[in-house]
């Protein structure tokens, strides 16, 4: 396990996204808060206590000590609560590992991201700032784009509770749980690897089929096993 993580430093701080109250608790704006929740039990961390403007708890992960953080901040304003966090805890930004929702993952997928930029999320361009850099691991929770004939704007939708059925949010947090455990254990790349990289040679496949398509139009399309959608 160690070997297979040994080029990125251990996660020392988990972050899960969301608005605070009971107002915003089961709404798709806060999944990554929900997934930190179920993750500090799983630890068996001691309970939440108020510190650095959020939630925040300590725990034994699998690579040493780690942080659980869930802001009591809007979600405009969580880098004021990370930011103080990672630095009492000497974290760099890549051991600073951040759970969120996301609109461009349709519901159910969720994905592993070493760092980049905030995508429109006012959670994570406020933690770039508190941070100083986007260049921080991320778990990206598919919540989905609002469905034909919605009427509002994507900040309206993620402020909505889910619609799904029960069963298939508890699958989807389940999901982004596997995952964070896995990136605390073995790191992103590994992380990835294991849970939604393709295998080798696959999308040289899928693109060669979609030439093939286009040339015979006729044709039917190719259906190439793993590719999304």
């Amino acid at each position: 396990m160690a070997d297979a993580a040994a080029d990125e430093p251990p996660v020392r701080l988990v972050v899960g996204l969301g608005n605070p109250g009971p107002k915003y608790a089961r709404t798709r704006h806060n999944a990554g808060q929900r997934v930190v929740e179920q993750l500090a039990a799983r630890l068996g961390a001691p309970r939440f206590a108020a510190r650095y403007a959020g939630e925040f708890a300590e725990a034994r992960g699998p690579r040493g000590p780690v942080a659980l953080l869930v802001p009591t901040t809007y979600m405009n304003d969580s880098g004021s609560s990370v930011g103080p966090a990672a630095g009492m805890l000497h974290a760099a930004p890549a051991q600073v590992l951040v759970l969120h929702d996301d609109i461009d993952l349709p519901f159910g997928e969720v994905r592993g991201k070493a760092g980049g930029g905030h995508g429109g999320h006012n959670g994570l361009r406020s933690i770039a700032a508190g941070l100083g850099t986007g260049e921080f691991p991320r778990v990206r929770i598919g919540v989905g784009r609002p469905p034909e004939g919605f009427r509002g704007d994507e900040a309206d939708w993620v402020l909505r509770a889910f619609d799904e059925p029960a069963d298939d949010v508890d699958a989807l947090l389940g999901k982004a749980l596997a995952m964070t455990e896995a990136v605390l254990a073995d790191g992103m790349a590994q992380a990835i690897a294991r849970f939604h990289a393709r295998p080798p040679g696959e999308r040289a496949r899928a693109r060669a089929a979609r030439r093939e398509d286009a040339a015979d139009p006729g044709a039917v399309p190719h259906a190439v096993e793993g590719e999304e959608g």
